[in-house]
């Protein structure tokens, strides 16, 4: 059990420091080379994966008892969504192939399903 929410949580964190990264690199990388709409696209996508890990890292902390498998689907949920949301405006942005603008709402419906997974899993945890 406490290997599954040590794992989680690095892989929450690493996901927030490559959040960072990424929006550094958008900041100071990106600037000039893109266009301000690119450069929105991607900082957009840097935002929500900022937000998701940090949700991710909540789901990882809510991996206990009867909580744990909707937790672990939130965990999954958001993870998926990262890569699907984010990773789908970070192509947008540097590749400008308007083809990832399909991918883009699946990640935002995983999204919400690790938010609505991890509401549930939050009502299933003993106080």
């Amino acid at each position: 059990m406490r290997l599954r929410v040590r794992t989680w949580l690095v892989i929450a964190a690493l996901n927030g420091a490559l959040a960072v990264a990424l929006g550094a690199f958008a900041a100071h990388g990106l600037s000039g080379r893109i266009d301000s709409h690119a450069l929105g696209l991607f900082e957009t996508g840097a935002r929500y994966h900022m937000y998701h890990a940090l949700a991710l890292g909540l789901a990882a902390l809510a991996m206990q008892g009867e909580a744990a498998r909707a937790a672990r689907w939130s965990a999954w949920s958001f993870l998926i969504g990262i890569v699907l949301f984010a990773g789908s405006l970070y192509l947008l942005a540097l590749t400008g192939e308007h083809a990832f603008v399909f991918v883009t709402p699946l990640g935002g419906a995983a999204f919400l399903t690790g938010w609505i997974m991890l509401a549930i899993a939050a009502t299933r945890i003993k106080t």
